[in-house]
């Protein structure tokens, strides 16, 4: 029986009946994205007012079974690039390409005991089945983890892949962490993580407009968000982009009635504002 369609709304982790596995159509990859989830247990170190994870809870992601991840994307791949999966799914003309493989899911990935082998697995079943160089190789992370040498190693693995970091950022000031995210990450730890990463992997920042109760990104949010892409500048910390995007599904945090999507010009003025200090920028609604 045909799946219901698979849109840029419904991100639904168990769609496909998998333990780690699940495609989505996702707006900042523009088309199919193969996602893997790291912690089917719902667990992450933040809690971001937007999160879209039901029974969220504080955490890390539980032990990997390496033989099943192996077996589910060996076999999802198959299903996609040689099976009915466009049909079952009811996948609209002009979308049947894989535009990325996505490491995301329901919580901190990097928190993974053994992450740099499951990038490896990954990204080799991924090139065996002739996936690279066509689609990207992506780790969508907070970024609170880059510390670890575990992280650090990943995302070698990552680059040999020509992988990218797409890292949250959500604010520019440590109060508006504090606020979205439920982090207590301060200025200087999150120039430090960045440092590291622009070093290791091709990195881009990812983040989410939107508004509550007049507190988000407001003027001074913004301006604040812009000297921080200065300050990236003046330390040649290597960013490849900005991916801007709002709320495109409900939350299932308790601040979710409250909660407002940036407008398209809103979005597409910051957007102006940071393409003007030379930076690539992409808007997603």
């Amino acid at each position: 029986m045909p799946q219901p369609f698979l849109t840029t709304a419904n991100h639904d982790r168990d769609i496909a009946g998998l333990k780690y596995i699940y495609p989505v159509m996702s707006r900042r990859a523009g088309g199919l994205s193969i996602g893997v989830n790291f912690n089917p247990n719902n667990a992450c170190n933040w809690r971001c007012i937007y999160c879209q994870v039901p029974d969220l809870k504080p955490g890390n992601a539980p032990g990997m079974d390496f033989e099943q991840l192996g077996s589910e994307l060996r076999s999802f791949l198959d299903y996609v690039q040689h099976g009915d999966f466009f049909q079952d799914f009811n996948i609209e003309a002009g979308q049947g390409a894989i535009k990325d493989i996505a490491i995301s899911g329901n919580g901190e990935p990097t928190s993974l005991e053994h992450f740099p082998q499951a990038i490896a697995l990954i990204g080799e079943i991924a090139r065996q089945a002739g996936v690279f160089p066509a689609a990207k190789f992506v780790l969508i992370s907070n970024g609170s983890l880059l510390h670890r040498a575990s992280v650090q190693a990943g995302l070698a693995v990552l680059a040999g892949y020509h992988g990218e970091l797409w890292l949250k950022l959500d604010s520019a000031t440590a109060v508006g962490r504090k606020f979205i995210n439920n982090s207590g990450q301060s200025q200087i730890k999150l120039l430090e993580h960045l440092k590291i990463a622009g070093s290791l992997c091709a990195t881009r920042l990812q983040t989410c407009m939107f508004h509550y109760q007049g507190r988000l990104w407001t003027a001074g949010e913004k301006q604040a968000y812009l000297q921080l892409l200065q300050i990236l500048q003046e330390k040649a910390i290597p960013v490849q982009g900005v991916m801007l995007y709002t709320l495109a599904r409900p939350s299932f945090q308790p601040e979710a009635g409250q909660l407002v999507a940036a407008d398209s010009q809103e979005m597409t003025d910051f957007a102006a504002e940071i393409r003007a200090m030379g930076y690539e920028v992409s808007v997603s609604r």
